[in-house]
């Protein structure tokens, strides 16, 4: 059998990796009739099976051919914590090689959003989030990206209409199964989201964001900002280190210029760290002329560190400073705060209760 397809954690085929052209080929490789292929990509995508055993018109030869050869990525839920607050509920998954990872199912008005995570922790080192303490320990499979969206649409039984690259791990570290996700997770055979409804967030990995716009896509582009000047972000980014703020911003700027898709810059509001009217003043500078909006987060405290979010009060004067200086801004609805709600707190406090 051919041996360019994507692996899986066994090093076989990760079969729910594979767009349906590959898919073909696998099935030619396999020395079954065609049409097989796309019976497969709609149980995989469409009816989202659990397992081959749940493929009622696949043939028994062609199941065990499958199990043989390749992989079948099925996430366990481990733990679902609900909001009492709003409709906010967190999701630990299992994978196959025993980490887990977390997602966040979010009802809005307009529909249900999920939050997923792009890797098993995260090597950035962002000092007020909880998913980078441990560091990285690998990058996910397009499939695993994939299957928290079905799983959390199979256990809560609503249609996903919004996905965000926002949780765990830092989106174009694993840049090319983000890809190949996003190819699956946009394909008219499959989940056919529109790809205005997909946003993927990033520290500001500047020579990602250039490529990712050559990539010819029309998905929203979110970038975790949180300081006003450079100084400041190295002391809450260490990727600060690494690319200069002006270096972001003009990579954020050709991504607009090349996909005309409005950039939204995420700004956690970090109690009397990032939130003076200096801070207000210095980003209102810093963004004149993009076109963005700049989303205020109050921070999620964790407990290992100190940071405690801005009070309302004060950000709703931050908001409105910005705001004067004609920057488009929202303060993000706080959503299960009561559910270990900041990206891998809850994967960090099942990992030490264990």
């Amino acid at each position: 059998m051919e041996t360019g397809y994507i692996k899986g954690l066994s090093g076989k085929v990760d079969i729910k990796s594979l767009t349906l052209e590959e898919l073909k080929q696998l099935i030619e490789d396999l020395g079954e009739k065609a049409f097989r292929a796309k019976q497969l990509y709609e149980w995989m995508h469409v009816k989202r099976a659990r397992s081959y055993d749940d493929m009622t018109n696949i043939p028994k030869s062609l199941k065990e051919k499958l199990s043989e050869n390749c992989d079948y990525v099925s996430l366990k839920s481990v733990m679902v914590q609900e909001s009492q607050i709003d409709d906010t509920k967190k999701f630990l998954f299992a994978l196959s090689d025993g980490n887990v990872i977390e997602s966040v199912f979010m009802k809005y008005k307009f529909g249900v959003s999920v939050c997923i995570s792009s890797q098993v922790g995260c090597r950035m080192g962002c000092k007020f989030c909880a998913s980078t303490l441990d560091g990285v320990e690998r990058n996910l499979l397009p499939s695993e990206m994939l299957d928290q969206i079905y799983s959390i649409s199979e256990i809560t039984g609503e249609k996903v209409s919004r996905v965000v690259v926002m949780g765990s791990g830092e989106p174009l570290d694993n840049y090319d199964n983000l890809l190949r996700f996003i190819k699956l997770l946009t394909d008219e055979n499959g989940m056919n989201l529109g790809q205005r409804n997909l946003t993927v967030s990033t520290c500001g990995i500047v020579p990602n964001i250039l490529r990712l716009a050559e990539e010819n896509l029309s998905i929203n582009l979110a970038l975790s900002l949180h300081a006003s000047n450079n100084d400041k972000r190295k002391e809450l980014m260490p990727i600060a280190n690494k690319y200069e703020l002006s270096e972001v911003l003009d990579a954020c700027r050709t991504y607009f210029e090349k996909t005309g898709r409005q950039l939204t810059f995420e700004y956690s509001l970090v109690g009397d760290v990032n939130d003076t009217d200096e801070d207000a003043r210095e980003l209102a500078q810093l963004l004149k002329g993009i076109n963005a909006v700049v989303n205020l987060i109050p921070v999620n405290p964790i407990k290992e560190r100190s940071y405690k979010p801005t009070d309302r009060t004060k950000a709703l004067a931050f908001k409105n400073k910005l705001e004067k200086s004609r920057i488009n801004v929202t303060i993000r609805r706080e959503m299960g705060r009561d559910i270990d709600g900041a990206c891998g707190q809850l994967r960090r406090r099942h990992l030490e209760e264990k």
